[in-house]
């Protein structure tokens, strides 16, 4: 992470990320973080749109108190809680005799072309 005093800054801020390979960068003033330049390439929009929804950071804030004050749940509590369950679209899976005259068809067609 590469850190630079607002006051500093002088460059462009493309010529600061070029060449930083996925590094952010941190803009700071009277030595507190202001602001980052933080690279996307990996990022999806969902995850960008959460990062600073307040909705989404309440949740995550209400969970991280929940797990300071102690309240967690182990594994077989978790198995209790949410009991497996099978597939909704079980029926749209292929059967073994589909798969089969599947594959069939697609030996001959190998063998003819």
């Amino acid at each position: 992470m590469k850190t630079i005093k607002l006051s500093e800054a002088s460059q462009a801020l493309a010529e600061y990320v070029a060449g930083r390979r996925g590094e952010v960068v941190v803009l700071t003033e009277r030595n507190r973080p202001v602001a980052a330049l933080v690279p996307l390439k990996p990022t999806d929009r969902e995850s960008l749109a959460l990062i600073g929804h307040p909705e989404f950071l309440g949740l995550i804030e209400r969970s991280r108190a929940e797990f300071r004050d102690g309240h967690t749940l182990s594994l077989e509590e978790m198995k209790r809680e949410f009991p497996a369950r099978r597939s909704p679209n079980r029926h749209l899976q292929p059967t073994k005799t589909v798969r089969k005259s599947v594959a069939k068809r697609a030996a001959g067609k190998r063998l003819r072309g």
